[in-house]
């Protein structure tokens, strides 16, 4: 009987094209999720309460890119543990683009301030794109007697271990921005963590505590409306919304510079095909007229930049605020 020539192909060979042909179909597959991305929900988590600058930029985000998206995009509020319990629940979803973060500087800041963390910083994410910049505004109750940073400083001193500042938790920006502030001015202040923005916002708006660095998207109502004063704001320059208000850095405190900032953030692991298509959506929802006018009314500017920009900032930022934390001799309680 014979036998037509090649009619035997070594079992080696056979195993080869079959690995070969898997590969293949792997790879199309995830090209082809890549490009049906996304067919349902996204979930954006908030470390932090609603009513703070992380909340409201992250539901302003969302809204803009659920309308370019044609999905939901769900805001999830998820604080506790100076943003360390939000932060964990990113780090340990499901890398597939679905769950992402709206980043704050406390991440910034807690590799240096926590003694253990759950995740890896760097490590456990991958960078989506800055989304803005800005700065915070020290503001006081308006029945603290003082209108100038040079008479809070004075105030604090005649009042040593006695006068008040909020945050919204341990470990949060406004929390190292006091102590930063402590070290800079050798007084000795009070620290009254919140549960949130909003919650330390509305104690200093009742007079339960008198004064506290905050966000200017969450600071920027009440302070236009009187309830609150604004005697200085923490950047390198003056906000263009408020150009009357002076840096803590003129104000008799040369080198304060407390700066803010949000990020969105994606798990580690993500598909570099879906990292791109967040990355371009992101920057074309920033950039829109109609989020900018609503950042610019925040007293923040949109960023917008690469996954690689807004990695390498974040590491610029855990090197900074390690220097602050290690010369203050912070503490996460």
């Amino acid at each position: 009987m014979a036998y037509a020539r090649n009619a035997f192909i070594p079992y080696r060979t056979v195993t080869l094209c079959r690995v070969a042909a898997l590969a293949c179909f792997c790879a199309h597959a995830v090209h082809s999720a890549a490009q049906a991305y996304p067919n349902r929900a996204i979930r954006m988590v908030v470390a932090l309460g609603p009513g703070g600058g992380t909340d409201v930029t992250g539901r302003i985000v969302s809204q803009k890119l659920s309308e370019q998206m044609g999905v939901p995009v769900v805001v999830e509020n998820r604080p506790g543990a100076g943003t360390l319990i939000g932060t964990e629940v990113v780090a340990k979803s499901a890398p597939d683009g679905y769950t992402l973060m709206t980043a704050s500087p406390e991440l910034s800041i807690n590799p240096s301030l926590q003694p253990k963390l759950p995740y890896d910083t760097l490590k456990d994410f991958v960078a989506i794109s800055q989304l803005t910049t800005g700065q915070y505004f020290l503001s006081t109750h308006p029945s603290v007697p003082v209108k100038s940073v040079r008479e809070l400083i004075a105030l604090a001193q005649s009042k040593a271990g006695r006068l008040t500042y909020g945050s919204s938790g341990n470990g949060s920006a406004n929390h190292l921005g006091g102590v930063l502030f402590q070290h800079m001015t050798g007084t000795t202040l009070v620290h009254v963590p919140y549960k949130s923005a909003a919650q330390s916002a509305t104690a200093l708006m009742s007079g339960e505590i008198d004064f506290m660095i905050s966000s200017t998207s969450a600071a920027m109502m009440p302070i236009k409306t009187g309830r609150l004063r604004a005697i200085a704001v923490t950047g390198p320059r003056r906000l263009a919304l408020m150009p009357a208000v002076p840096t803590v850095s003129e104000s008799g405190v040369p080198g304060f510079e407390v700066t803010g900032w949000y990020l969105m953030l994606a798990p580690a692991g993500v598909p570099r095909d879906i990292i791109a298509r967040l990355n371009s959506e992101v920057v074309k929802a920033v950039h829109s007229a109609s989020v900018k006018d609503r950042f610019a009314a925040l007293g923040t500017e949109p960023v917008g930049n690469s996954p690689e920009a807004c990695s390498e900032f974040l590491r610029a930022e855990i090197a900074k605020w390690t220097k602050v934390v290690r010369a203050a001799g912070a503490k996460a309680d």
